[in-house]
């Protein structure tokens, strides 16, 4: 599978690029911390479809970059996903499809999941306002932070993983302005999945992005690059060459969307009360 930063900076990447094209084509404009909350939605959501990947989870090992992001809470958590997404690939499959072990890269790598997940979280937050929206910022900054930092949560544990997401998505929920009901979240947490996917979908293993409409007769075929194409996750076209393009990319829209970046670039004004 892509690593844990890579699909991380995809979403933030994308969701920034997608900001920067509504407020120039549409006029949609987002505050500071309206902006920044998509943008961390976007990012823990391109690490979510893999809370599909267990590990051991009486022995605290193993399991996914998301699984493992809360301990032993995300890896049970992971496990009980993993189980009933291999469950239904069992009751879904056609005869051409292949023989799976576990449910790893089936049901939450679908863009049906994408869409279903991000019209849920669309929802809660728009039924519930704020008090939901701090629920998600939890679980998803946690994600993030998972991603983004994976070697020094790695080093120093969940509970690191635990304590930023606590403080940031506290600190969020206070800076949001009332009165909103934050359906945009839902859109963010959709187009984080569906970042995941094709992420995925790069490497040799692909994903089952068009489930259920059968191609070949199997409504669970991998859609992926040939071999002689495809990334291996974690080599050097990764590491050298995507993860860095992403990262300028990242850096290149959180500025473009500062206040004072955009008044120098489209700024009109001509002076008229120094010419009067």
């Amino acid at each position: 599978m892509v690593m844990g930063p890579t699909h991380a900076m995809s979403g933030a990447a994308l969701w920034l690029a997608g900001s920067a094209v509504a407020d120039i084509a549409f006029g949609i404009d987002q505050s500071s911390a309206e902006l920044i909350v998509g943008t961390i939605v976007a990012s823990g959501a391109a690490l979510y479809p893999d809370i599909d990947c267990a590990g051991k989870v009486t022995e605290n090992k193993g399991g996914s970059t998301v699984a493992r992001s809360f301990g032993v809470v995300s890896l049970f958590v992971a496990e009980i996903v993993e189980r009933l997404c291999y469950w239904f690939y069992l009751l879904t499959k056609s005869k051409k499809d292949k023989k799976r072990k576990n449910g790893h890269r089936t049901f939450t790598h679908t863009a049906v999941h994408a869409a279903l997940v991000g019209t849920g979280t669309g929802f809660l937050a728009y039924q519930f306002g704020k008090p939901a929206v701090i629920a998600i910022l939890f679980v998803l900054t946690g994600l993030a932070v998972r991603g983004l930092l994976a070697e020094t949560v790695e080093k120093k544990g969940w509970l690191v993983t635990t304590g930023v997401a606590l403080v940031a998505s506290y600190g969020m929920y206070r800076f949001l302005p009332e009165g909103r009901d934050y359906w945009v979240l839902g859109l963010a947490m959709g187009i984080g999945c569906f970042i995941h996917i094709l992420g995925d979908m790069i490497t040799k293993m692909g994903s089952p992005l068009f489930f259920p409409i059968p191609i070949q007769g199997r409504r669970w075929r991998d859609i992926g690059l040939p071999n002689k194409v495809a990334l291996r996750a974690g080599g050097k076209e990764e590491n050298r060459i995507l993860l860095p393009v992403l990262t300028v990319l990242v850096v290149i829209g959180m500025l473009y969307n500062v206040p004072e970046v955009q008044h120098l670039l489209f700024d009109t004004s001509t002076g008229q009360g120094a010419s009067e």
